[in-house]
């Protein structure tokens, strides 16, 4: 079945660095576009960034993270990242890697999440 799971999520001070990695398995990896989101306590989830498929050539990001942010994958290891750098408070959230569907914009498998939170 399909799994996603990430890690790498913790507590860093603003100004500090992250990488999260999403480990998929279940499907065939490089066949898919693939995303982070975040959700933050009281707040909608939100769309971080994207990443194409099969090799990553096109990738696309927030506003708000744009500049601070990179999104990339390693076929060979069925893994999504999102590299995190000059965090600030308002990028605390729980943070999910999801699979695209083939043929939409629509996510169809979730992973668990995985907490940031940026403070002093």
């Amino acid at each position: 079945q399909v799994q996603l799971v990430e890690s790498g999520g913790g507590l860093v001070q603003p100004g500090g660095s992250l990488r999260l990695s999403c480990a998929a398995s279940g499907f065939p990896f490089s066949n898919y576009p693939m995303r982070w989101y975040r959700q933050a306590p009281g707040k909608e989830r939100e769309l971080v960034a994207t990443i194409s498929s099969p090799n990553g050539s096109r990738t696309n990001y927030a506003d708000s993270v744009t500049g601070r942010f990179t999104i990339s994958r390693d076929n060979a290891k069925n893994t999504v990242y999102l590299q995190m750098s000059n965090l600030k408070p308002e990028d605390t959230a729980v943070y999910y890697c999801s699979r695209v569907r083939l043929g939409s914009s629509v996510p169809d498998y979730w992973g668990q999440g995985t907490q940031v939170t940026v403070a002093s």
